[in-house]
């Protein structure tokens, strides 16, 4: 074991730990092995992947199918320039073209969800100016690169805006989170006002070009909209000349029930953004979609964007296998089973355990939030906590989960649950039992009070 430490040791002596302090870097698990729901460490003891590691493993781990294409074309063509056409990127767009939402055609391929973003950027930018800001929200996250730190609403962004890497022009509206409603309403008399004050914030602003939403907010909180949301925010942007743009990188690929969040509300958007489940998370890729009407503009005008990995042979290779498979999986009914069981098992452990003050989600995209009081729903920690350095409740639940076989990815006051589309209802009662003894920490520090908790979920159906 020592020479294994060693090992270790000797790669985060010479490497960056991502969105850590570099203390905090020195001692990561080791991970050999992973098959199905599970991985493995060094010591052959398995964990639950209980948020498909970050949202992305849709598939789970090891699927055949993936693997020998991407072998397949390991060994025919991993890489040709984008200036070529190629097999693979042929392939997957025939692929994405029978999931995609009706309306959006044209695709640019990246390596991830915040070049995916980027590239949305530009577009937008171009062919819509001379407006140019776009709006976004505070409860978001777009990516790392300069537009998607940017457009992010976390914690993060402070950390860009303090190093100037992040670009001008990003305003960011109210959201839609019933729980912490930020003009004080209760659904439904509050009129979806979260949607229509866009409409004057809009008008007052000038000039923008684009509104970027995750339909389903990821890490800030898996937080889904009232069911009136996204019809008048479509509106809003049509009335008012803005273009709508979708972050499906970690609500699309099947995890909410259909193939992209946005379905739900049978809203198009101009542009559809992806990444991570596109692939089921076994090569890097990223996509950015837009209708015809956005493609048109650049018949004439140059669509000056582009890198070296764009339409990546290798990476565009797992596209249509994943496609295959995520039909093939939806066919058998075991991810509707699943979320029914999911979604019912969270709502008992909310009934257990006073930690817990909102349950929300869709799907197999669920999050938990934790509070001290759910009478005040007074929080353990706040998003500047989260930079600190403190010790966070969420990041204390989840490192006893995973003490005890269970993976659980944390936020500063959620934890996230987001299992791969393959488990199964005895999977996921296995998760919820550890879950069940993971929580008591938080019970322990909470107020006991006669509330129950809140369940956003049943107010966005």
């Amino acid at each position: 074991m020592s020479a294994v430490n060693d090992k270790v040791k000797a790669l985060t002596d010479h490497t960056y730990g991502t969105w850590n302090r570099q203390q905090a870097w020195s001692t990561p698990l080791l991970i050999t092995d992973a098959q199905g729901v599970y991985f493995y460490d060094e010591s052959g003891k398995s964990y639950i992947d209980f948020s498909s590691q970050l949202m992305c493993s849709n598939l789970g781990h090891k699927n055949p199918a993936v693997i020998e294409a991407i072998v397949r074309q390991a060994e025919k063509l991993p890489y040709i320039a984008p200036g070529f056409a190629n097999e693979a990127a042929m392939a997957a767009v025939e692929a994405l073209q029978s999931v995609m939402p009706e309306g959006l055609a044209k695709f640019f391929f990246s390596t991830s969800g915040t070049e995916a973003n980027e590239a949305a950027l530009k577009m937008v930018r171009q062919c819509q100016a001379p407006a140019y800001k776009v709006i976004s929200r505070y409860h978001s996250y777009h990516g790392a690169t300069p537009a998607g730190a940017a457009f992010t609403g976390d914690p993060r962004r402070w950390y860009s805006e303090r190093a100037r890497c992040t670009i001008e022009g990003v305003r960011f509206a109210p959201d839609h989170y019933c729980y912490r409603c930020p003009f004080d309403l209760t659904y439904p008399q509050c009129n979806v006002q979260c949607a229509r004050y866009l409409d004057y914030m809009i008008k007052e602003e000038g000039n923008v070009a684009a509104m970027i939403v995750e339909p389903v907010v990821g890490t800030n909180g898996r937080i889904v909209p009232p069911p009136e949301y996204y019809p008048i925010v479509r509106k809003i942007c049509d009335d008012n000349g803005v273009l709508l743009i979708a972050d499906e990188v970690m609500s699309g690929w099947f995890r909410t029930g259909k193939a992209f969040a946005i379905e739900h509300w049978n809203v198009t958007p101009d542009i559809l953004t992806t990444a991570k489940g596109a692939s089921a998370a076994y090569t890097p890729v990223g996509l950015t979609v837009s209708t015809e009407k956005v493609a048109r503009f650049f018949d004439e005008s140059l669509f000056c964007h582009g890198h070296t990995y764009a339409y990546h042979a290798l990476a565009a290779s797992a596209i249509p296998a994943a496609v295959a498979e995520y039909k093939k999986l939806f066919d058998s009914g075991l991810p509707q089973r699943a979320a029914g069981h999911l979604q019912q098992k969270l709502y008992e452990l909310a009934d257990r355990h006073i930690c817990i003050g909102d349950v929300r989600g869709i799907g197999h995209f669920w999050g938990l939030e934790i509070v001290k009081n759910r009478k005040t729903r007074e929080p353990f920690d706040t998003k500047a906590d989260k930079l600190s350095g403190k010790a966070l409740m969420t990041a204390k639940i989840a490192a006893e989960a995973m003490k005890n076989g269970l993976y659980m990815a944390a936020w500063y006051d959620t934890l996230v649950i987001a299992p791969p589309l393959i488990i199964t209802e005895e999977q996921i009662d296995e998760a919820i039992d550890i879950m069940d003894t993971a929580l008591k920490i938080g019970d322990a520090q909470a107020v006991e009070t006669d509330v129950p908790a809140f369940r956003s979920s049943e107010y966005t159906k």
